[in-house]
């Protein structure tokens, strides 16, 4: 089967040099909705749903790393927009320096937030095995141990609609699609090519971050020539949810030395 782009859902706000934001697995171009409207005061703000997700529309079921790549290559293009800087979340923040390694004169600087790379083989287990339970018992039965893995306690209490939105996303992904996006994360490996990357890079995670661990973040900046690390006290993975200020303040201290 060939590789090619498909026509993503898309959304611009905002004026002044562009940002593009990509989110993560079972998600949608909302999951930066409270970070979209205080970086657009100063930034253009691209942000999209995935093949697969939202209003997005997907051709076959099984692609890649490659066929996403495509896709935001395809948006930039759109937008006519000639250089921009890009942060994913989860496996966006996968998809981000991938498209930097691709298209590095695109490129002003790359943000990764709540990623991964450096996997041992337990890590790698431990992610396969949550794959084969949603395979086996459905992606619905999983949700619990989804919950407590992106989400503080606290938060869970505090702000369980939030909380209920992010798993309603998650139940109206398509299964297929999103066991495949959840695959892709799983075998995405990013170490041995992260020192190839030439652009300023952010990586962000929260220290409670069962997976995109501040060991394994820590071990990416190490590979990467010009990067900063941000470790977000007590949060975990869906810190785009749960702390958003912190991640506003950060992404703008980065990307203005860069413009």
């Amino acid at each position: 089967m060939s590789i090619e782009a498909v026509d993503c859902h898309y959304s611009i706000t905002g004026s002044g040099p562009a940002i593009f934001l990509t989110h993560g697995i079972g998600a949608a171009e909302d999951a930066w909705r409270f970070i979209t409207p205080k970086l657009s005061e100063n930034f253009t703000v691209i942000t999209y749903d995935l093949r697969g997700h939202g209003k997005s529309p997907v051709t076959h079921k099984n692609f890649g790393l490659e066929e996403l790549v495509l896709d935001l290559e395809r948006i930039r293009e759109k937008t006519n927009i000639d250089k921009g800087h890009f942060i994913g979340h989860s496996l966006g923040g996968m998809i981000a320096p991938a498209y930097a390694k691709k298209y590095s004169d695109k490129v002003l600087s790359v943000g990764m937030l709540s990623t991964v790379a450096g996997r041992s083989e337990d890590d790698s287990k431990k992610v396969w095995s949550v794959i084969k339970e949603m395979e086996e018992n459905g992606v619905e039965k999983t949700l619990e141990k989804l919950t407590t893995r992106w989400f503080t306690d606290e938060f869970i209490t505090n702000k369980s609609e939030l909380v209920k939105r992010r798993l309603k996303q998650v139940v109206d992904t398509d299964p297929d699609v999103f066991l495949n996006v959840f695959r892709i994360y799983a075998k995405t490996e990013m170490i041995s090519w992260l020192k190839e990357l030439t652009k300023p890079c952010l990586l962000m995670t929260g220290e409670n971050d069962g997976g995109c661990t501040p060991k394994h973040n820590e071990k990416m900046a190490n590979e990467i020539k010009n990067s900063k690390l941000v470790i977000l006290p007590k949060l975990k993975h869906s810190f785009l949810i749960e702390g958003p200020d912190q991640i506003i303040e950060n992404i703008i201290k980065f990307i203005t030395k860069f413009d």
